[in-house]
């Protein structure tokens, strides 16, 4: 079964009343990563948008499903590992979808868009727009735009970003991913507009190294377009 019909079938479900980030009750035998995971889920309760926390505690859920998966039938492997592909991803759903509760929350919808951008496009859309919409950095947008580019939709990534991006306010990291997201789309024109906006980050000298490095992009993607 594809990963999207499984998903829904998990969020049918009925919902239990654990708090948001509280360790799911389980049958198993406690781990010696029990520990580990608790100390995460700790963390991200108070911050949700711990990267490496989350990533951390992500490895582990996906980790004990794709262990619960296995039926230890060696003639079975091929399909055992498509099980345990599919566990795991729900693993890491199931908990992008606990943290996500939390009103301050980007870093677990942008995990949740990243296993749906492909089977529910204008769901991933929705989690990436809200996800930008919660944080004032412009971190939770770069990681959307990355979300994007990575699943080969450099436009879209254009049309999140354009409408969302304050150059003066922002990571220049959202301004590097749409001169690389208009690149991917062959609009060196676009390309060459949005290195132009970084102009306007206060801090011009960290970036110095960053924008020669878009600026030689700029300029083979400019070639390529009055070559052709």
């Amino acid at each position: 079964m594809a990963l999207l019909p499984r998903l829904r079938q998990l969020m049918r479900r009925p919902s239990s009343a654990s708090k948001v980030g509280a360790r799911r009750p389980t049958s198993a035998a406690r781990r010696g990563d029990t520990l580990h995971e608790d100390a995460l889920r700790s963390m991200l309760s108070d911050d949700p948008n711990n990267v490496r926390a989350f990533q951390a505690l992500a490895e582990i859920v996906r980790r004990r499903a794709a262990e619960s998966a296995v039926d230890g039938d060696p003639l079975s492997a091929p399909h055992d590992e498509q099980e345990k592909q599919r566990a795991a991803d729900l693993a890491v759903w199931s908990l992008g979808e606990e943290l996500a509760g939390h009103p301050r929350a980007w870093y677990p919808l942008v995990e949740l868009a990243r296993l749906s951008v492909h089977d529910d496009h204008d769901g991933a859309m929705r989690r990436l727009l809200t996800a930008a919409e919660r944080d004032s950095s412009g971190e939770a947008l770069a990681e959307g735009l990355a979300v994007l580019r990575d699943a080969g939709q450099p436009v879209e990534a254009l049309g999140l970003g354009v409408g969302h991006w304050r150059p003066r306010e922002h990571s220049p990291e959202v301004g590097a991913h749409l001169v690389r997201a208009a690149i991917e789309a062959d609009r060196a024109f676009e390309a060459r507009q949005h290195l132009q906006s970084l102009d306007m980050y206060p801090d011009q000298r960290s970036i110095t190294d960053l924008k020669a490095e878009l600026e030689a992009l700029v300029v083979r993607a400019e070639s390529r377009t009055a070559g052709a």
